[in-house]
């Protein structure tokens, strides 16, 4: 079994595949400092949910943009699961795509994933929209090549600062609210937010159509995506194992690369 590592901001994303087969998916928050061992044991009882144990775990594969995790999360692949993990931009990593950008070392290694993971389920131009710590738009061409995109402050961002900048404006979580219009104060902080992240997600789309100039299937995914479900119709496709299938993809074309 192959497990996938995808490392960001705001969670550490676990999921286990047998073959295709997504078998299960774990998240746990963010932590570069936690080591090893730690991490072995939190699985090894996940896994038991399963019937599993972590001799199950024959392939590993990590993708980070927190590099000070990166070292632990390499340590449990190669004590516990005895080989060296494939890791996304590590030199000889062939992830079959390129990025067409100014400055492609500076690409996150989610965006490339999930660039590999859209174009892997869905034909022609694509905007994929993942919505983490950051809110990203990913531009992807018919042929699977990362063409840039837009990185906006992702929606939990813009409610912390909401709060922290104002001296009474309460912290608040985000809802979908059935008006836009609030009544009171804490109606009037969800509506601009959750309304106002649909008319920048919306009013994004249509700027990236207009330059591209051809047709673009938009995606949605990210732990924060199925807030959005329905609300705007310029979301076509919902994938929440978007980036952990573009990873499956990714050790599918290195897996004769790793080291035992």
């Amino acid at each position: 079994m192959l497990l996938a590592i995808n490392a960001n901001n705001t969670n550490f994303t676990f999921a286990l595949f047998d073959g295709e087969r997504l078998v299960n998916e774990w998240r746990a928050q963010s932590s570069s400092g936690r080591t090893a061992d730690e991490y072995a044991v939190w699985l090894s009882q996940l896994l038991a949910l399963e019937k599993l144990s972590l001799e199950a775990i024959t392939g590993t594969i990590i993708a980070t943009v927190v590099p000070q995790a990166l070292f632990n999360l390499t340590t449990l692949c190669r004590r516990y699961f005895g080989g060296e993990p494939i890791v996304v931009g590590a030199p000889g990593v062939d992830l079959g795509v390129k990025a067409l950008v100014d400055r492609p070392a500076e690409v996150g290694a989610d965006r490339l994933v999930n660039t590999i993971g859209a174009h892997k389920s869905f034909a022609g131009a694509l905007i994929v929209v993942d919505f983490g710590t950051a809110t990203t738009f990913d531009v992807v061409d018919a042929e699977g090549n990362y063409r840039g995109g837009v990185i906006a402050p992702g929606i939990n961002l813009s409610l912390e600062a909401l709060h922290l900048g104002t001296a009474q404006l309460p912290r608040i979580a985000i809802t979908r609210p059935e008006y836009v219009i609030g009544t009171d104060t804490v109606a009037c902080m969800h509506s601009g937010v959750y309304w106002g992240y649909i008319g920048l997600i919306e009013g994004l789309v249509q700027r990236i159509r207009g330059e591209w100039k051809e047709p673009m299937t938009v995606i949605s995914t990210g732990g924060l995506a199925p807030l959005f479900r329905g609300a705007t119709d310029v979301i076509q496709h919902w994938v929440p194992d978007l980036t952990m299938r573009g990873l499956l993809e990714i050790y599918r074309r290195n897996k004769g690369r790793a080291a035992s």
